[in-house]
């Protein structure tokens, strides 16, 4: 990811590494000449990080053993043998100095992170905790998650044994910046086929988070995005907050009568609900929600679709830049 854009620091990628080939298209075609490997974490040996000198680890290990949708089973799960054969690794690569790690919230009570803590250590790291979102940063969108830091050469000037809501020196809410307004990311042209269906408009607009113009919120976007409706991201309108609750309560009204239950009268609140022109936030703007930079693109044969998941199963580029200057600056 285009983590240089905020954090500002000099750096090679030597080497990325994942074993979804959509995810690895998109970063080739984005980092043109960069060592993609489509492949299993699993494969990667202690002469390979040698032989590349790699010093700094980034990763962001499969969440879905920790979400709250899931099975919750931890070490359990097979998707976490990726971390737990990095954990064996960490120890015996001597040129690896610095490590940034991504996770969902409520990674920080499970064994993995048990684990992860574990093998840094033995391997002499120093190593903080945080639970951040992109909010703490003027980005108008909700998205927790667990992040830990650890390098080698010197421990932190801020407190251990805590996990930090903040990035240290700074208050939740000591930012100078006001929060930016969604209309700053929203595209005026937006295709039509992000327009919420009809049937969807029906059926669940009640459940749907929406979002007007002059809003400085969204909630987190997951890979689910377009395909499941509740709880995997906002919808936006143009109209203002106060044009879209006049609509919806006229559509309230058709609801409590009874009796409109014709098909006259149900084409009425149909009608009533495409007034309010919800659709779907684009790709791009997800993405500038993410805080990727404009020149990131997806290759052309990449479906809608794949941009959804790659991009609800991706990172925030602001807080993990922050957090790389933290690693590496303080």
């Amino acid at each position: 990811m285009p983590l240089n854009v905020h954090a500002q620091l000099p750096g090679e990628v030597v080497a990325a590494l994942d074993v979804n080939t959509v995810a690895n298209a998109v970063y080739a075609h984005n980092y043109k000449g960069t060592n993609v490997k489509t492949r299993n974490i699993q494969s990667l040996t202690e002469k390979e990080v040698a032989k590349l000198k790699a010093n700094m680890l980034l990763m962001s290990p499969p969440c879905q053993p920790h979400t709250r949708q899931g099975l919750q089973r931890d070490v359990e799960d097979k998707r976490s043998c990726a971390l737990s054969h990095l954990c064996s690794l960490i120890p015996q690569c001597e040129s690896l100095q610095y490590v940034l790690m991504e996770n969902v919230k409520g990674f920080e009570g499970s064994q993995a992170r048990n684990q992860f803590i574990e093998a840094l250590e033995k391997a002499g790291f120093y190593w903080r905790e945080f639970i951040l979102t992109p909010t703490q940063f003027n980005v108008p969108n909700t998205r927790h998650r667990y992040y830990c830091i650890a390098r080698r050469e010197k421990d932190f000037h801020f407190e251990a044994g805590k996990i930090w809501e903040q990035m240290p020196g700074k208050s939740i809410d000591s930012t100078h910046l006001p929060m930016a307004k969604i209309s700053a990311i929203t595209e005026p042209d937006a295709p039509l086929e992000t327009l919420v269906p009809d049937d969807v408009l029906t059926k669940r607009v009640l459940v749907m988070d929406i979002v007007h113009p002059d809003q400085s919120r969204s909630m987190c976007f997951t890979k689910g995005y377009t395909h499941y409706t509740e709880g995997t991201g906002s919808v936006y309108t143009p109209l203002s907050k106060e044009e879209s609750h006049n609509i919806f309560e006229a559509v309230k009204e058709i609801d409590i009568d009874s009796n409109n239950t014709t098909c006259e009268a149900q084409e009425r609140r149909l009608e009533l609900l495409r007034q309010v022109k919800l659709r779907y936030f684009t790709p791009r703007e997800v993405a500038r929600l993410m805080s990727f930079p404009e020149d990131f693109e997806f290759p052309t044969e990449t479906t809608n679709r794949q941009k959804y998941r790659l991009l609800g199963n991706s990172i925030n580029v602001r807080v993990v830049g922050e957090l790389l200057k933290c690693l590496t600056i303080t």
